[in-house]
């Protein structure tokens, strides 16, 4: 098929991020001049901040997955959504198995990953509890028959964090390397998450390079595949080199699936971070921000200023060796930096200024 531009008109639009609801409209009246003109920017014909969302095939989500749109209002008077209060404002993200091939990266993948968590649902807390191996969830796991690559049970994870959930928690996510399956009829599963209970696991198995390769080193041999309670099977598992592109794409699952736990549903308004996707290349095109009309769902549900939202996320990236351990890799000096690989990021960054410069005007 032809590309296919999903352009909605601009009272559908104006309606899906202000309402007509004469309360949410006076909500909306309340925040600042400079919010207002940005988060305006999603109905306006011409704009260079906000695109529509475009169809490349039958397989993309939307045509594949057909779902009610979620504006604000709805959003906002869903009784089954939850939200972070007192007492219950951090986000605990669990890391499963080993996130990177030397105690060094996994360590440095960890806490940059923490900064754009904190940076990106500005105004919490982000706290990653010490990782757990796979035996320790007790979860089933299998070989894929197209990848021959180790999966484990999604929803057996979910179990697994629903009962470790520290009382202080708006959520726990899992982070793993090893890919993921939902259902046995299921290939995988790029991640899954659970509103009501306030848990969601995500792989990033499937961002590295050469995942798809016939080279990949986490692929099982079959002289190799264990029983169902041998967990031996991960010791020393293959992770994926930590490129940028592997961040970026890291980074974009695990806001899209912690919106999932705010209560925001995949998006059908504009390109957005909240869009489905069905695969990789679908999941490529989406981009890392917010539209306005789930921007202002994720400041309802949080209560961030927008500018020092977006000033954050600025300094995670142009902070590219804050808080990181030390490495001293083979021929370099003693004490060099594990620098953070933010150059995927650049365009995106250049993107917030632009809308930094909207609040200001």
């Amino acid at each position: 098929m032809k590309i296919e531009i999903l352009q909605h008109s601009e009272e559908t639009l104006k309606t899906a991020l202000i309402s007509k609801n004469p309360v949410l409209v006076s909500q909306y009246e309340k925040l600042g001049a400079g919010e207002q003109r940005l988060l305006n920017e999603a109905f306006q014909p011409v704009n260079d901040l906000f695109a529509p969302i475009t169809v490349h095939s039958q397989s993309d989500w939307i045509i594949s997955h057909p779902e009610s749109p979620q504006d604000f209002e709805q959003f906002f008077s869903d009784h089954y959504r939850k939200a972070p209060c007192p007492g219950k404002q951090n986000i605990y993200i669990q890391s499963i198995g080993s996130l990177g091939n030397t105690k060094l990266i996994n360590e440095g993948y960890i806490k940059w990953l923490k900064g754009y968590c904190e940076a990106f649902f500005y105004g919490l807390t982000v706290k990653f509890l010490e990782p757990v191996s796979v035996s320790a969830t007790r979860c089933s796991f299998r070989v894929n028959e197209h990848t021959q690559n180790l999966q484990i049970h999604a929803g057996h994870i979910l179990a697994f964090l629903k009962k470790k959930k520290p009382k202080d928690a708006f959520c726990i996510v899992g982070i793993t390397m090893i890919d993921l399956y939902p259902r046995d009829t299921w290939n995988f599963v790029f991640g899954q998450a659970s509103l009501t209970e306030g848990v969601g696991i995500f792989s990033f198995a499937r961002y590295g390079k050469d995942f798809h390769s016939s080279r990949y080193k986490g692929q099982v041999k079959k002289s190799q595949r264990a029983s169902a309670s041998d967990y031996s099977v991960f010791d020393n598992y293959y992770s994926p080199e930590i490129t940028s592109l592997l961040l970026w794409r890291s980074c974009k699952t695990l806001s899209h699936e912690i919106g999932h736990i705010f209560g925001l549903r995949h998006c059908q308004w504009l390109a957005c971070l909240m869009q489905g996707s069905n695969h990789l290349e679908e999941s490529d095109r989406r981009p890392l921000n917010l539209c306005p009309v789930c921007l202002r769902k994720l400041q309802c549900a949080i209560g961030f200023s927008i500018i020092e939202r977006y000033e954050a996320l600025v300094r995670w990236i142009d902070d590219e060796c804050s808080d990181t351990p030390r490495a001293t890799p083979k021929h370099s000096c003693e004490n060099e930096s594990l620098p953070k690989p933010v150059e995927a990021f650049k365009e995106w960054k250049e993107w917030i200024i632009k809308c930094i410069a909207v609040l200001q005007k």
